[in-house]
């Protein structure tokens, strides 16, 4: 390996293959070398979106991100946003198809595709990933400028670096949080709380709902606090396993419940089963049956073993005619479907979250650069930066605005 370059990009994920090939576009006289610490680059890609890679989602703003202000992430996205991820695929030759949910995937449903070419977009502009290449530390020169990195392959030296090692989520992948370190190291502050995002939430063994492995329901979720604070809520698919909760509301909330149960232990989070009608309305839709059961009601949008598991918590004959039963059992039913408490007891941790929740603040980067604001020739990009977007391809679009700008800056002070 040569031991100088002009930038060293540390991490070949989503983010870093993107500064790797806007820098070298950019500055084709310019040395570029890009190392990973994996196996291979881009692991995160190649498992995201069950295998295909939702690359993006067809609407993406700052409201659709956490961890930073709205503001401070709007300014950051709308230097390369949805448009222009979409013709940079397709100059590479890769296809993407919007689905129903505004998902967008490469059209041949393969996460291999639209790894290959960024890898072998890299390659042609010469900045090839190095693997495995774990960089365990960076030191700043003070006298001369530029930087020397070093780990177990050897030391190199470089004018500037780029940090796009990813958060802590996927360890495997190669994000297993070091990067934190070597942020720190040059300057850099961690938020306090660093923690699981989009990830799987636990139920307590022999909660009811784990029975009931791979029923889905589309739901809406909130979190509310003990001091009945403002609230957070998401609608969506949710999806019972052998270990509790999961599915895209599940993921979208989690964070929300986790954070907010750092100062309130006692945050609980709710789930309405028939969401957009009022709890008082879908009781007096109850009350309204006559003869016909409660179980074929909730049959209407449940399925067969949740119907009968709601009806079960209440002390409700499905099959019972409505008309028959008491007022207040059709009450408790009432409540069991639009308000009932789903204990979390944990969440799957780091090696099942999709997405890191804190990083590096925001506000310790230039929003229109990705440069440093602490370290003079230092760039940050991608998942290291405390901003975590919803599932759908937020967060790769995060990856790839943050790597475009972090590689077009490399070279030059600033951007138009």
């Amino acid at each position: 390996m040569s031991d100088r370059a002009d930038l060293a990009i540390v991490g070949a994920g989503a983010a870093g293959l993107m500064a790797a090939i806007q820098a070298r576009r950019g500055a084709p006289g310019r040395t570029v070398t890009l190392l990973e610490s994996a196996r291979a680059p881009g692991a995160k890609i190649l498992v995201s979106g069950g295998g295909r890679c939702n690359v993006t989602h067809d609407e993406v703003d700052e409201l659709s991100f956490a961890g930073a202000s709205p503001r401070a992430v709007r300014n950051v996205l709308r230097r390369f946003g949805v448009a222009e991820t979409v013709a940079f695929f397709a100059g590479l030759g890769v296809a993407l198809k919007r689905e129903e949910t505004g998902k967008l995937f490469p059209v041949t449903d393969r996460a291999r595709t639209v790894l290959d070419a960024l890898v072998g977009e890299a390659r042609r502009l010469g900045a090839a990933p190095r693997h495995p290449c774990r960089v365990e530390r960076i030191e700043r020169r003070q006298q001369e400028g530029g930087f020397v990195l070093s780990g177990a392959w050897g030391e190199m030296r470089a004018e500037q670096v780029i940090l796009a090692t990813g958060g802590r989520s996927l360890p495997k992948s190669g994000s297993d949080g070091h990067g934190y370190e070597l942020a720190r190291a040059l300057g850099h502050s961690i938020t306090p709380r660093v923690f699981p995002a989009l990830v799987p939430l636990l139920l307590p063994e022999g909660h009811r709902l784990r029975a009931l492995t791979g029923v889905s329901a589309d739901v809406a979720l909130r979190v509310v606090p003990s001091s009945g604070a403002r609230q957070a809520s998401m609608e969506g698919s949710l999806l019972c396993t052998h270990f509790g909760l999961s599915g895209p509301v599940v993921l979208d909330i989690s964070r929300h419940l986790i954070e907010a149960r750092f100062d309130d232990p006692a945050a609980r989070l709710i789930c309405c089963w028939w969401p957009g009608e009022p709890e008082d309305a879908f009781a007096a839709r109850l009350r309204s049956l006559g003869r016909r059961g409660c179980g074929a009601l909730l049959r209407e949008r449940l399925a067969e073993r949740l119907a009968r598991g709601l009806c079960a918590a209440a002390g409700v004959d499905p099959a019972e005619p409505a008309a028959r039963l008491p007022a207040a059992a059709l009450d408790r039913l009432a409540a069991e479907v639009s308000r009932m408490e789903l204990p979390v007891a944990g969440d799957r941790g780091f090696t099942h979250a999709e997405v890191t929740a804190g990083g590096v603040p925001l506000d310790e980067v230039d929003p229109g650069t990705m440069r440093s604001r602490r370290c003079p020739g230092l760039l940050l990009c991608g998942e290291i930066l405390s901003v975590d977007g919803r599932v759908g391809g937020y967060n790769f679009q995060w990856a790839w605005t943050t790597g475009w700008l972090a590689g077009r800056a490399a070279f030059a002070r600033d951007l138009a």
